[in-house]
């Protein structure tokens, strides 16, 4: 189950994390790695987040 997160995770985070590079490095020309990392982990975050609320919602 913790392996299962844990991959979860790290496709999640690797996911938004070259989505927002491709995106700035599209439109803006340059791609910080301070701002992909911080948006990559606030989209996570979110994720999360959407998963326990789901899991609350269908458990009543």
């Amino acid at each position: 189950m913790i392996l299962r997160e844990l991959g979860i995770f790290v496709l999640a985070f690797a996911a938004f994390a070259s989505a927002v590079a491709a995106y700035l490095a599209a439109f803006h020309g340059e791609a910080p790695l301070k701002e992909i990392l911080s948006t990559a982990f606030a989209a996570v975050i979110g994720l999360y987040i959407g998963r326990y609320v789901e899991r609350r919602l269908i458990n009543g």
